[in-house]
């Protein structure tokens, strides 16, 4: 394996937009493209969200956050006011919003009505979002679909405008790609206009990155993750002369690596966090199940907070969340459990012993710091000018996180190993990842291993959108199987993933999904390989809803029977992967598959 960045693969281009003018031409902007009223700001006296958080952090006080944006943006702005206002009357509070925008929205305003559309917030204008906004004191935080984006700048210009003092997602960038789109080179030029307008703004606006977004999150090691933050700091803090706030959590279901990671991010910067997302890789269909998981983390993320506060709110994420997006009540009554159990824990908090957690956090900075060395240094030993977010940012983008590691992860070189590396400390979506897979297969009948063992198989795996842990189950379950993978790509367009099959061969294709988009890809993908000749099965499993048109809910519902009815075979789970497996491997070897 080559140990080097070549400049010369990773940016090709004679020549590159220039960074000094694009961050000049952001922070020119802020003379004309401020921030807007904010109900928040107003209720609490403060500045900034920023100051908020510590305040609250003063004061021993647990934020909370919460996740809305219907489709719909009448529904978005009653939501705004009425989750706020049932637990304001219980006595809760809930500090912030998370608005999802739709990944549309992600476009140019020029382009939007042509693309793709899921399930989040699509909004005509920025009073849209103005309305939203004013509905209740809540902060609003626009975490997806703006910074990272070919929208970012005419995303930021309206974030702000709305009252918006916390604007993501920096880790989208890094691994996010629209489709259709291609040019990356643009996606960072207005990600660094983004940028330098919210950082040239009179008050503090956190530029947020979510490191469970796609990028930090494939790391197999967590000492990985955190120089991936120290990164960022130096392209927020150092180059553009923000500040960057980070959030992680989704896939840290592990309590102690939780608890360790928020610790280990306190070592490391004094900006504040966005939030703490509840652990979404705990939940499942069984909604009992769903509610432990729940307790577990919000009482963890409560003591983290008290003991070390980092600016974080927490996330309590509603039991439905694996199935679709909750509605209003589900949302309201999330927030009380969660409440409620912060309520319960606080006598408990002097009984907790952290000092495995905090051996656990300085190994995890240790590695980082030496990861995010190695990483600047790697890339300006192959031409890369770190000192110029262009191209430091491209180049890591281009070159991905899974790669990096595999060059400079902090943990010692171990052929065999997932990245060739034995991980300082092991990510745990990962690690959860690859125990699922091989459990799965383990548990799978002898006769009907064995019949896909030695079928030969090849198979195309690949994500409509930016959510790859659906891809490493299913790439971990058919490695375990010996079938050969073919890497289609994540967040591919249905033209390139049929033609990287036509390409390069291929028996069936696995196809993960999570947007609300699996069934226009599916028909879009099945017309391109008809005009290719090409007849697979296509295997498809994820979040496989979507908002039906004229919906006067937002809430999306489940299409298994019309992608069947496509032509799809539907995996609810991995499972249902096995029974087409061992056909297609039937059929190749010319043989009946074993019952």
């Amino acid at each position: 394996m080559d140990k080097t960045i070549d400049r010369a693969r990773v940016l090709p281009e004679g020549e590159l937009p220039d960074s000094a003018a694009l961050l000049d031409e952001g922070r020119k902007a802020a003379k004309t493209h401020g921030l807007g009223p904010s109900a928040f700001h107003d209720h609490y006296g403060v500045e900034s969200e920023a100051d908020y958080k510590r305040r609250c952090g003063a004061e021993g006080r647990v934020m909370m956050h919460a996740q809305i944006g219907f489709r719909d943006p009448a529904k978005s702005r009653r939501a705004y006011g009425e989750i706020w206002e049932r637990l304001d009357k219980a006595g809760y509070r809930v500090d912030r919003y998370g608005i999802c925008l739709d990944w549309s929205m992600g476009y140019p305003a020029a382009m939007r009505a042509e693309m793709p559309r899921g399930t989040g917030l699509i909004f005509e204008g920025p009073e849209d979002l103005a309305a939203m906004t004013a509905a209740a004191p809540a902060a609003p935080h626009f975490g997806d679909f703006v910074i990272g984006t070919p929208a970012a700048f005419e995303n930021t210009v309206a974030t702000l405008a709305a009252g918006s003092t916390s604007i993501g997602n920096l880790g989208q960038y890094f691994t996010f790609r629209q489709p259709h789109w291609d040019d990356d080179v643009a996606v960072t030029a207005e990600s660094l206009k983004a940028m330098a307008l919210a950082a040239s703004q009179p008050v503090e606006v956190l530029i947020h990155s979510n490191i469970d977004d796609g990028f930090a999150s494939m790391f197999s090691d967590l000492a990985c993750s955190l120089g991936a933050v120290l990164i960022e700091k130096h392209i927020v803090e150092t180059l553009v002369g923000g500040r960057v706030g980070h959030c992680f959590g989704n896939t840290f279901s592990k309590p102690l690596k939780r608890f360790a990671f928020q610790r280990a991010l306190s070592l490391v910067t004094d900006t504040p966090g966005t939030l703490i997302a509840g652990a979404t890789t705990m939940y499942g269909s069984d909604h009992a199940l769903n509610a432990a998981a729940l307790s577990n983390y919000v009482r963890l993320d409560a003591l983290a907070q008290r003991l070390r506060p980092t600016g974080q709110a927490i996330q309590p994420i509603p039991l439905t969340e694996a199935e679709r997006i909750p509605d209003i009540d589900e949302i309201v009554e999330v927030h009380l459990i969660a409440n409620r159990t912060i309520e319960l824990e606080a006598p408990f908090e002097a009984m907790h012993n952290t000092t495995e957690a905090d051996a656990m956090a300085t190994r995890i900075v240790e590695g980082g710091r030496r990861f995010a060395r190695a990483v600047l240094d790697g890339l300006a030993e192959g031409g890369i000018d770190t000192n110029d977010p262009m191209e430091l940012m491209l180049a890591i983008r281009r070159t991905g996180s899974k790669r990096l590691e595999e060059l400079f992860g902090p943990g010692e070189e171990m052929p065999g190993r997932l990245r060739g590396r034995k991980p300082v400390e092991t990510s745990t979506s990962i690690e959860e990842m690859e125990e699922t897979g091989e459990g799965r297969v383990a548990n799978l009948d002898p006769v009907l291993r064995e019949t896909i063992r030695v079928a030969g198989l090849r198979g195309c795996v690949a994500t409509t959108d930016v959510h790859e842990y659906g891809k490493i189950l299913v790439e971990t379950v058919l490695g375990r199987l010996g079938v050969e993978i073919v890497d289609g790509g994540v967040s591919i367009d249905p033209n390139d993933l049929a033609e990287t099959v036509a390409r390069e061969g291929a028996d069936f294709i696995a196809l993960s999904s999570y947007n609300g988009v699996a069934l226009d890809f599916l028909r879009d993908l099945e017309d391109q390989m008809r005009a290719r000749g090409i007849d697979l099965p296509v295997f498809i499993g994820g979040k496989l809803n979507r908002i039906p048109d004229g919906s006067n809910t937002s809430l999306p519902v489940d299409i298994g029977g019309e992608l069947a009815e496509a032509g799809a075979v539907v995996c609810r789970n991995i499972d249902d992967i096995f029974g087409g497996l061992g056909d297609i491997a039937a059929t190749k070897s010319g043989e009946a598959r074993p019952s």
